[in-house]
């Protein structure tokens, strides 16, 4: 992390919510999730609030690092139909050693959408790939000893 990284800095994301994004379209295979309204999926939303802490972040990593989410505590207050424009504001609140915690809140022309925090980890990108291979070399292992 660069010295430049500190409390304080902030990020803004403006999202105009495509049909892709809705309920349905969340997890088609369940027939629950297609029942549902064609309102932004909170799982969507995630993903946004995410999108804008990494932006918070762009310029203050060294080459080679990354950030992963490690936490979400996100409210999802008013429902955002496709075609609206959904306002996301991230501020990095604490550093504590590679954890970084984000303020958020989002909203749409109507209403508050969301509120909370998130906290993502800095990774260093190569040793974090590395641990996965061991993870999916053990896990395509044990896979293949099962089906013997």
């Amino acid at each position: 992390m660069h010295a430049s990284l500190q409390p304080g800095l902030a990020a803004r994301l403006d999202y105009v919510v495509p049909i892709e994004r809705t309920v349905p379209h969340l997890l088609p295979e369940s027939d629950h999730f297609v029942a549902l309204p064609s309102v932004l999926a909170t799982g969507y939303l995630v993903g946004i609030v995410e999108w804008t802490c990494m932006r918070v972040l762009d310029g203050h990593l060294h080459d080679g690092e990354q950030t992963l989410g490690v936490h979400v505590d996100l409210s999802h207050q008013a429902p955002t139909p496709p075609g609206s424009t959904l306002t996301v504001h991230a501020e990095l609140s604490v550093i504590d050693g590679t954890q970084l915690t984000f303020t958020v809140h989002a909203h749409d022309d109507a209403a508050t959408v969301c509120r909370g925090i998130h906290r993502r980890a800095v990774i260093n990108t190569e040793r974090f790939q590395a641990r996965l291979r061991t993870r999916t070399t053990a896990s395509h292992d044990l896979n293949v000893s099962k089906a013997r």
